[in-house]
């Protein structure tokens, strides 16, 4: 998430009441999760394991639950909780904004798009040339659909993320503050979920097409061309390259990478980065020639038990 102008370290120290490290004036020009910060961003960091990471990211400004050593050229905002103090600055940077009408006002509606009855469409939405967009649809703020699109009845985009943090009384969530980014000649079917980021985007790349019932996690980015069939289910922070098929009911871990033109067949879970190229099967998943021959002499033993006995 990038800030709509250039703030000081001083000016974010005082929306947090925290005390920081640097010069008052340092930039700040945006705030990001470690596998997507940039110069200037801040990222939190609460636990000491995580410390070195965060210090040595690309983010210049960390927020952090310890007054360490600071690296030259960054800052250090000092937190008793940064998670709490992360959505603090979500809230204050991207607070949400009712709307008062099925078509927010501040929504961008291209030529020739059709949104069918029964529909929302929320603040700050930019929705493409000729797209059809079906009823019951919702679109949450901020989300960004390319031209010549499609979505089906049902379909929600733009839903929070689902992280939380554990705490003694129960679970605390990190609020969403980023979007969800449709390129152009994407379908997308009746009843899909599409998270947006939690200050980034989630990404479903050109020409892509999404089944019914798919769900597609926080910060995820869909590539080219991929086809995704039904009762699919990405986990967050997941990259999946240009022309990856995934059959149905495929399920996937959060943080892992499918290379590109790789084909993950039904009920398969991808439980780890796999290249492209390939065709995979299975839980935990391997190449799918290799999983099925292991099947089939699995299917072997039985026969393989009895003429051990019969000797």
């Amino acid at each position: 998430m990038k800030f709509p102008t250039s703030f000081t370290l001083k000016q974010i120290a005082e929306i947090i009441s925290s005390e920081y490290v640097g010069d008052d004036n340092f930039p700040v020009l945006g705030m990001n999760e470690i596998h997507v910060v940039e110069p200037g961003d801040i990222v939190f960091v609460d636990h000491p394991k995580y410390y070195d990471k965060a210090l040595a990211s690309k983010a210049t400004i960390i927020l952090i639950n310890k007054n360490v050593d600071c690296p030259e050229g960054k800052a250090l905002l000092i937190s008793e909780d940064p998670f709490r103090d992360f959505n603090k600055l979500t809230a204050f940077f991207q607070p949400f904004v009712p709307s008062k009408q099925p078509i927010s006002i501040s929504a961008i509606i291209g030529e020739n798009t059709v949104i069918q009855p029964n529909s929302f469409i929320g603040n700050n939405v930019i929705v493409g040339d000729n797209c059809t967009i079906h009823s019951n649809v919702t679109i949450y703020d901020n989300c960004v659909i390319g031209n010549h699109v499609t979505i089906h009845a049902g379909s929600v985009l733009g839903a929070d993320a689902f992280y939380y943090k554990k705490r003694p009384e129960g679970y605390d969530k990190l609020r969403s503050g980023g979007r969800v980014v449709i390129k152009d000649h994407v379908d997308i079917g009746a009843l899909c979920t599409i998270d947006r980021g939690v200050t980034g985007d989630t990404t479903i790349g050109f020409g892509s097409k999404l089944d019914n019932q798919v769900h597609v996690g926080h910060d995820t980015v869909i590539g080219k061309k991929c086809l995704i069939a039904s009762q699919t289910g990405i986990a967050g922070c997941v990259i999946i390259e240009d022309e990856v098929t995934l059959w149905g009911q495929v399920g996937t871990n959060s943080g892992i990478t499918i290379g590109k033109n790789a084909v993950i067949m039904g009920q398969t879970g991808v439980t780890k980065s796999v290249a492209g190229g390939k065709s995979y099967f299975g839980t935990p998943i391997e190449e799918s020639r290799e999983k099925l021959k292991q099947l089939a002499y699995i299917k072997k033993i039985p026969e393989i038990i009895k003429k051990m006995n019969d000797k």
